[in-house]
């Protein structure tokens, strides 16, 4: 897509727009809250609840699983039977459960109970994509996409210090249960709004079209690559997975292309499989997601076990990161009406630089100083994939029909929320075999943030081939079928 001039008029959201994007915003803050405040919580209701590592595992990780399981199927529900009703159900139960969460007295009632969050969590964000792709077209969908992220960004810079104030207010074995809490208030309020302000469901014609066989098929796809990141097996355990992924993939494929012979609608449009900018820009997200929640992890390990800062201490550090990618979403749209698709080559460029600038700082820069030198990296960090994080988001839904708004939505959250499990489990694990390597944490983190800016670059790459797909497709009669659903879609973002 070529970019439009730099005068080109701003249009605006109107009141029942503004009142859509504030429910998607404050659904997707108190999902996004509810993760980043219970990290600073584990040490304290693992002395609580005498919990073991296993349960540890499955607190933290079962979250992330069962919210990747619920992302496909809540699309394609949504799609079909409407997204409004989908969304009220999956905040009521993850607020209801942060009760549960808050009253455990087992471990494993806290890991049921976090799985249950997941899956409404996952049920709701499903929805948010899809209803941004629904009520918003052009400038106005990039702007609310960028919303969205700053959203993300926001949850998580203010959850580590939300909940280590928490912790210190109230003490450990009150504090951890609080911050389970702190969901309701935020959750109610959000659920009275979407009942409210959100669209009214519009059932498709093809409302019992679900294809269930497809969704079992996804969610057990889904399962075997993301299961063996929260339980690590063995390496027999690792190849059946591998192979079970593979002939799970297989069926997959042959099952739609099955259901869209007999002249139904498969769960994956082949509009989404035919489409090389989809696919290429689903490749950039993935590896940008994945290298930066891996490069925050091993930052907040090298903070916290090589220079010794507290937790709050290296929450601060990482904190410029949240707040910079949040405004740089805010006014992404501003960079995209002058550049272009380049946004996003220009901005993942960015991020591997500043990658692979903090691996060379904490090697050889001055001990006392690594706070203050990381603190600036992190801003800059988080202003490189704030430009390019939404922008990229908007460039890949805008190639999705609207029939499958939900499900290509959802497509890309999995593929994030897959490759966040395999770069957190691969990072960690290089980070910790190099400190043990009698290296040092120093030499660890460098070595991190080089395998983090190597993947960054594979993204950059990705990025290229995405745009050049783009211009491609834009020139071929009737491709760019994300802008075909409604008049004001085609105004450039």
């Amino acid at each position: 897509m070529k970019p439009s001039t730099a005068g080109a008029p701003k249009e605006r959201f109107d009141a029942a727009g503004r009142r859509v994007l504030l429910v998607c915003v404050a659904g997707g803050f108190t999902t996004l809250l509810d993760q980043s405040v219970l990290n600073t919580s584990i040490p304290a209701l693992r002395e609580s609840l005498h919990a073991q590592p296993a349960h540890l595992q499955w607190i933290v990780a079962g979250y992330s699983l069962a919210f990747g399981l619920a992302l496909v199927p809540g699309g394609r529900l949504g799609d079909v039977r409407g997204r409004k009703w989908f969304f009220v159900t999956g905040l009521a139960l993850f607020t209801a459960v942060s009760l549960l969460s808050a009253t455990a007295t087992e471990p494993w009632v806290l890991v049921a109970a976090r799985l249950l969050q997941g899956a409404g969590a996952g049920l709701v964000n499903s929805q948010m994509i899809g209803t941004i792709q629904d009520v918003f077209g052009g400038q106005l969908r990039a702007r609310a996409l960028g919303m969205y992220a700053v959203t993300g960004g926001l949850a998580f810079a203010l959850g580590p210090p939300v909940g280590g104030a928490v912790l210190a207010a109230v003490g450990p074995e009150q504090g951890w249960r609080l911050t389970f809490l702190l969901n309701v208030p935020f959750g109610l309020a959000t659920v009275v709004l979407a009942a409210r302000h959100l669209p009214r469901p519009r059932r498709s014609a093809r409302a019992a079209d679900l294809d269930v066989v497809g969704l079992l098929l996804v969610a057990a796809l889904t399962l075997t690559l993301m299961l063996p990141f929260v339980q690590p097996p063995g390496w027999t355990g690792w190849l059946a997975f591998a192979a079970g992924a593979g002939l799970l993939l297989a069926a997959l494929a042959r099952w739609q292309r099955r259901y869209a012979r007999a002249g139904r609608q498969p769960l994956i449009h082949p509009a989404l499989t035919r489409s090389r900018p989809y696919a290429l820009g689903t490749a950039v997200a993935m590896a940008q997601f994945g290298s930066s929640i891996a490069a925050g992890l091993v930052l907040t390990m090298f903070l916290q076990d090589g220079l010794g800062l507290s937790p709050m201490g290296a929450a601060l550090v990482a904190l410029p990161s949240a707040v910079s990618m949040g405004v740089a979403s805010a006014l992404a749209w501003r960079v995209v009406q002058r550049f272009g698709r380049r946004t996003v080559t220009a901005g993942m460029t960015g991020s591997a630089l500043v990658m692979l600038a903090g691996g060379l700082v904490v090697r050889w820069g001055p001990a006392g100083a690594l706070p203050w030198l990381l603190a600036v990296l992190q801003l800059l960090g988080g202003a490189a994939v704030g430009v390019m994080g939404a922008t990229n988001q908007a460039y890949v839904l805008r190639h999705a029909p609207a029939e499958a708004a939900g499900v290509s939505g959802a497509i890309l959250q999995m593929a994030q929320r897959i490759a966040a499990a395999v770069s957190v489990s691969a990072l960690s694990g290089v980070y910790l075999r190099a400190t043990g390597g009698g290296g040092g944490h120093r030499a660890a983190y460098a070595y991190a943030s080089v395998v983090c800016a190597a993947v960054a670059g594979l993204a950059v790459l990705a990025s290229v081939y995405a745009g050049r797909a783009s211009a491609d497709r834009e020139g071929e009669p009737g491709a760019a079928v994300g802008r075909t659903r409604r008049p004001e879609a085609t105004t450039k973002a």
